[in-house]
């Protein structure tokens, strides 16, 4: 799993989203660094993160666990998480948990 920020520098530009680009799988071996990198980003992210979501291959409940996670603490801190370019497996499980209705999809 690969995790590329667009932020530079760790300063995030108001006007713009912050977008992080998201690669590979996310299952129970790379859960606890997208977690950190996540979480490291909210410090630093404008009033809406998206979740570019269009090279990640595979991700189990573990993934989903932490896009929710992200998503509560997202939240508290006043920013919006938004999704971008599931495939089609990774869309039916967003609508197969529900997960679809609590975290708007963007183009």
């Amino acid at each position: 799993m690969t995790v590329i920020d667009t932020a530079p520098l760790g300063v995030a530009n108001t006007g713009k989203p912050t977008i992080v680009h998201l690669s590979g799988e996310i299952d129970i071996f790379t859960t606890a660094a997208l977690r950190r990198q996540l979480m490291g980003t909210l410090r630093y992210s404008t009033s809406l993160l998206i979740l570019d979501l269009s090279q990640v291959s595979f991700c189990d409940t573990g993934g989903l666990a932490v896009l929710v996670g992200i998503q509560h603490r997202a939240r508290s801190m006043g920013i919006t998480v938004a999704l971008r370019g599931p495939d089609a497996s990774l869309s039916r499980l967003l609508r197969i948990t529900g997960l679809d209705r609590g975290l708007p999809m963007v183009v």
